[in-house]
């Protein structure tokens, strides 16, 4: 009976061991049909822009994007592998151990048949308890054919058991075997194709490299009109700046001068002199002079530094990072962005990372328009908007939306651009931002 009790209990721990693998195959198999999905959505933009005759540049980039989904493709098949191959070696030592016990069990079962069957007739089992020397020992032999009788009928249900678990487990192993054939079948075409991409995206490349120039120009002309969206935001932080130390100024100004009106003649008060030197003090600063409600709205942002939530709703990925970065394909140029390139979903809309004010509303194409939103001495900015929900002055609030992202004719992509600063000095937003 034992033994029974033990086989159940192995039985019931491989059970609970091999669902863990039947899940992370449920979710390699929808992250596997995720990527598809998306490469569909890359090849049927790659030959649009094709179609349109887009620039080369561009053709590029969607290239490598789908060459990128590829191998993610490839990692997730081989991933879904060799765990495959990990259920299919649990199930082979299954396999084993059921094949040596069930050996065992009929050994045992047929030496139990043998011995009843020399032992089957009603004499030989009366002269065995007739034989007994006392009661107590009649009554111990009437117990043990008891407990053999039982013990042969729980030998037989075990074989019949352990017979069908290794008949379920060979069916098993033989549907594993044929779904990692087709696994190792399915990479082995995408690995192909994959080669194929690779060979079109060095076409692409020489194509540039013979016109060098023209692209180098192209990349050049982006980069000036990035820079000088980027100092046309500066000029406005300097004016936010200039509008906030004015006001803060001639408050400072307002209160002094209450201040010496309400102190007795007896008392050392700031001349008119001393507030007039500091109000212009005030007002030249560079930096944004805080008002003690200022002052806490710029702590609370600091404190979060590492925790705000990220200006979309849902990430796809970085498209372009803080700093400078030399170009893919032409390593003598650099490309410096002031903030981070965030890709989303079409139709998605920007969101405040942080309650503030809205201190800009700037519009530098028809198809891009940027929000600032102030944060104490803190600004953010959301470029590459379409449309916008807000306008200058407005108070927003965590997470509140501003404005639609646009998504772009030429690469199909939505990005928005998302900068932080302190005053003009502008930070990683990848140090700031939720790292999720």
């Amino acid at each position: 009976m034992s033994k029974f009790i033990y086989s159940f209990l192995i039985l019931f721990v491989t059970c609970s061991v091999l669902a863990q693998p039947e899940d992370q195959q449920k979710k390699l198999e929808e992250r596997k049909a995720q990527i598809q999905k998306e490469i569909r959505e890359t090849e049927e933009l790659l030959q649009a822009t094709k179609k349109k005759e887009k620039s080369v540049t561009t053709l590029i980039v969607i290239q490598s994007n789908k060459i990128k989904l590829k191998e993610k493709l490839i990692n997730t098949t081989e991933k879904q592998t060799k765990l495959l191959s990990n259920d299919m070696y649990l199930n082979q030592l299954q396999i084993n151990r059921l094949k040596r016990e069930l050996e065992i069990l009929k050994k045992d079962y047929a030496a139990m048949i043998v011995k009843s069957y020399k032992s089957r007739s009603e004499q030989s089992r009366a002269m065995f308890l007739l034989s007994s020397e006392n009661f107590l020992q009649a009554y111990k032999r009437v117990q043990y054919m008891k407990q053999y009788a039982s013990y042969r009928k729980t030998q037989g249900v075990e074989i019949k058991v352990k017979t069908s678990e290794l008949t379920d487990f060979n069916e098993k192993i033989v549907v594993q075997k044929t779904a990692k054939q087709k696994l190792i079948e399915e990479n082995e075409k995408e690995r192909l194709e994959l080669q194929k991409e690779r060979q079109e995206q060095e076409v692409l490349a020489n194509s540039i490299k013979k016109d060098k120039k023209k692209y180098s120009a192209e990349i050049k002309k982006k980069q000036q009109e990035t820079r000088a969206i980027d100092q046309k935001i500066d000029r406005l932080i300097r004016e936010a700046i200039a509008e906030a130390n004015r006001k803060a100024a001639e408050a400072n100004r307002k209160a002094l001068e209450a201040s010496r009106k309400a102190t007795p003649n007896n008392t050392k008060i700031p001349t008119k002199e001393a507030v007039v030197a500091e109000s212009k003090a005030i007002e030249s600063s560079s930096k944004i002079v805080l008002t003690a409600e200022g002052k806490i709205i710029a702590d609370n942002f600091k404190a979060n530094k590492g925790r705000l939530p990220w200006p979309v709703e849902k990430m796809v990925s970085i498209y372009s990072a803080y700093g400078e970065h030399p170009h893919p394909e032409f390593k003598s140029l650099v490309i410096k962005n002031s903030g981070v390139d965030i890709e989303t979903e079409k139709g998605a809309n920007a969101r405040a990372v942080f309650g503030g004010v809205v201190t800009s509303v700037m519009v530098f194409s028809p198809v891009n328009t940027a929000v600032m939103i102030q944060h104490g001495d803190f600004f953010t900015v959301y470029q590459n908007l379409s449309s916008v929900s807000v306008s200058k002055g407005d108070k927003v609030s965590i997470k509140q939306s501003i404005g639609r992202i646009r998504t772009s004719g030429d690469s199909g992509k939505t990005i928005l651009k998302f900068t932080i600063s302190q005053n003009t000095t502008y930070f990683n937003p990848g140090s700031w931002l939720y790292n999720r």
